[in-house]
């Protein structure tokens, strides 16, 4: 093939190179990786085969297989690492999360502690013999030697006490008594 006129040769040469060989390097490419990755490949191989037009070997062929190759590879290990950083990324979100949730936690430990602490002390037992220890009315009048009525008075007395404490650390309104967190099922 003769130089085109206004054509430069090296434009002219690449032209033939991937006439001649695009397809083998597709081939190539195809075998490791998948089809719209493939193509890109071809699209990087001949890039650089433009910019190193004058080191391209006689045989070229082998020489773009060569950056075929070292392009799966790039692209395998920004893939590996996009997906490094997704995977360390997501475990950042899941750590602040617990963290704000251990947060969360700490702050309506810190308001049970102070509700609790304005009970009488008959009252707080009552509570945790019930929430805590999870006994039956009986069995807990039991416990602390009252009858089953007067326990069930006491509690009820704590819980009214506990939640009014609790609504004056919060803006939230009280839970309802079938709640289901601890916190909930002292009230």
């Amino acid at each position: 093939m003769s130089a085109t006129p206004g054509v430069p040769s090296a434009e002219l040469r690449l032209r033939r190179l991937f006439e001649q060989h695009s397809a083998a390097v597709l081939r190539y490419a195809m075998r490791h990786a998948d089809a719209a990755s493939a193509h890109d490949v071809v699209s990087d191989v001949f890039l650089v085969a433009w910019r190193r037009i004058r080191e391209i070997p006689e045989t070229p062929l082998p020489w773009l297989l060569v950056v075929a190759r070292n392009s799966i590879k790039n692209r395998n290990r920004s893939s590996s690492r996009r997906q490094r950083l997704s995977a360390e990324l997501a475990a950042l979100d899941r750590a602040a999360a617990t963290a704000a949730a251990t947060e969360d936690i700490a702050v309506e430990r810190a308001s049970m502690l102070d509700a609790l602490a304005e009970l009488t002390a008959e009252q707080r037992e009552a509570l945790l013999l019930v929430a805590w220890d999870g006994l039956a009315a009986a069995d807990a009048a039991a416990v602390v030697g009252c009858s089953r009525a007067a326990f069930e008075v006491r509690v009820h007395r704590a819980r009214a006490r506990l939640r009014k404490a609790l609504a004056a650390d919060s803006d939230s309104p009280a839970p309802h008594a079938a709640a289901r967190t601890p916190k909930e099922a002292l009230l």
